[in-house]
């Protein structure tokens, strides 16, 4: 048996085998060949495999995803059949008489090379497609299994060196019980994501796609941090009577999934959730959610080919609108760069893409994007209690130009004799340093703010959230970061305004008695963590957290913040 320590990034305990989500080694040696007939066939073999998956793959895909999703793999299946691709790879296997995967990879990167370097947009995508498709032709030539998550079809725990937010949208819970990664924190989108479907990760543990092969046992226990690998029998049961202590608590908790969030001395507070899609709401309902505080629409624009259109993103800010019957939705308009790339955008690499050309700055300079998703946020404002954010605001500015176009595309939309809800709150998500320094300012303009600790926190200690070796400096209840969010909250209320948090900061155990002390009044959250920190709320003293958190401004360190913390709330 061996045992892994990580970073626990989603509550629970899961027990499957282990699926690695690993890109298998695809290399080979060029060879001559005698027999190219017979090389011929093989190459033909494959073709025909891999279209037999692809249309498995676009099936499926269109019953769990739509035909919308699912048209990337009739692309895919069209370059499959393309003479113009598979004449050239045959004629090369029978005049220089070599094997089938170098003909393959040197005609597919000649298609690549001439795809990309041309004028239309539509056409250097078709280079992605000829990339992923010989890539699946070249693995069934080589004998070995593409991983694909969306297929996974019995009870695994996924073990991967990460998931992108993308991989991990893919996943299905009826079949994923839990996942571990070799990299990774509790706030990378990854281990994010594992807390909006509600499964328990691990993250973080530098060596599991080392350390564990597929089919083996493998336990998650995504409480304290702790990858088993084939474990012992009582091992096994012995988590299982964990899981099932677990989930008698959460049984508790559930008991308060219609009460108010409420201090122990009457001060209420809303605890609202963070979602990615509309079909997160099922998990925002059930756990009790008083709204949505942060619906990140960037996963409307991943896994695809191209942009959506306005009609898509309509019915998907409609459904969140309607579905929470007059309940707040903050909606974050498209927040794309740093680790969340579309392949279909040519954005150029950058140096530091965290600090780069992404968020407002992308939407800005990209106004035929921003303006399609404006106007389908107004078209579906009167459905219900609709909330805009603008992310990444540096300065007023930017503010004032984003107000703009929105105004811009109301007035066209009333025009033409669309109906356009006059009750929309425009906010900002307080992120970068600068801003929350300047709240003062922003106050007098905005109708709101949330603070987003997961880049506030990074931005300000100058620590990348990712990097392992920086990791210590992660600190949330770092003294200088609290002062940065009491500056915020106080800016609002001193201009009649409100502040949320939907940061992961807002549903840490250790934070939420500072926040309420600092006078939070949104605390946006993973669903799952909603019903656990209404519990704790139900048993702290607003006037006693006032009290703490005006002593832990003045502490130096991290290290005597929690201990502060600790002592006021045994």
């Amino acid at each position: 048996m061996t045992f892994l320590h990580g970073i626990a990034a989603s509550n629970g305990i899961a027990i499957a085998k282990a699926y690695r989500l690993v890109e298998p080694d695809l290399s080979f040696e060029q060879k001559k060949i005698e027999d190219t007939n017979a090389e011929v066939d093989r190459f033909r073999r494959a073709m025909s495999k891999s279209k037999a998956e692809l249309e498995a793959i676009r099936d499926r895909a269109k019953v769990d995803l739509g035909a919308d999703k699912a048209a990337i793999f009739e692309a895919h299946l069209l370059v499959l059949s393309d003479p113009e691709l598979n004449a050239p790879i045959e004629y090369k296997i029978q005049s220089d008489k070599v094997n089938a995967e170098s003909a393959l990879k040197e005609t597919a990167d000649m298609f690549i090379m001439m795809f990309e370097q041309m004028d239309n947009e539509y056409m250097r995508e078709r280079a992605a497609d000829i990339r992923d498709v010989t890539k699946r032709v070249l693995a069934h030539l080589l004998g070995v299994q593409l991983v694909n998550p969306s297929m996974i079809a019995e009870e695994v725990i996924i073990v991967a060196e990460d998931l992108t937010p993308s991989d991990t949208a893919q996943l299905n819970r009826q079949f994923v019980l839990g996942f571990t990664t070799n990299i990774g924190g509790r706030t990378s989108h990854s281990a994010i994501m594992a807390r909006s479907l509600e499964i328990p990760a691990v993250v973080g543990t530098k060596t599991a796609t080392e350390e564990i092969n597929n089919g083996d046992l493998v336990i998650v226990d995504g409480l304290k941090g702790e990858v088993h690998i084939n474990p012992t029998p009582e091992l096994v049961e012995q988590y299982r009577k964990v899981h099932e202590g677990y989930e008698a608590q959460k049984a508790e908790w559930a008991k308060l999934v219609n009460e108010p969030t409420v201090s122990s001395d009457n001060h209420h507070v809303e605890l609202v959730a963070n979602i990615g899609t509309p079909k997160d709401l099922k998990g925002v309902i059930e756990n009790g959610g008083e709204g949505v505080g942060l619906y990140r629409t960037e996963f409307l624009y991943m896994g695809r080919d191209q942009l959506p259109t306005e009609d898509e993103q309509f019915e998907s800010y409609k459904a969140v609108l309607e579905g929470l019957t007059g309940k707040p939705v903050v909606v974050r308009t498209l927040d794309i760069g740093g680790d969340k790339e579309l392949p279909y955008l040519d954005l150029p690499k950058e140096m530091n893409p965290f600090l780069g050309f992404r968020a407002i700055r992308l939407c800005l300079e990209e106004q035929d994007i921003f303006r399609t998703q404006l106007r389908a946020l107004l078209r579906a404002s009167i459905y219900g209690n609709l909330k805009i954010m603008f992310p990444m605001i540096a300065t007023l500015d930017e503010f004032r130009a984003a107000k703009a176009l929105l105004e811009e595309e109301k007035q066209k939309l009333l025009a033409e004799g669309q109906k356009v809800s006059d009750e929309i709150e425009l906010g900002i998500m307080v992120e970068i340093p600068s801003t929350a320094i300047l709240a003062d300012q922003f106050a007098k303009e905005v109708d709101f703010f949330s603070i987003g600790t997961n880049d506030l926190i990074q931005y300000t200690m100058a620590a990348d959230r990712m990097n392992q070796r920086v990791s210590y400096l992660y600190q949330p209840y770092s003294p200088s970061i609290l002062r940065l969010v009491k500056m915020v909250i106080d800016a609002s209320h001193a201009e009649g305004k409100w502040t949320g948090m939907c940061g992961e900061m807002a549903g840490d155990e250790t934070a939420i008695p500072l926040l309420l002390g600092l006078g939070l009044d949104e605390f946006s959250m993973s669903a799952t963590s909603i019903l656990k920190a209404r519990s704790q709320i139900r048993n702290l003293k607003k006037s006693d957290m006032e009290k703490l958190a005006q002593e832990v401004l003045n502490m130096q360190t991290t290290a005597q913040v929690i201990e502060a913390v600790n002592a006021a709330t045994k």
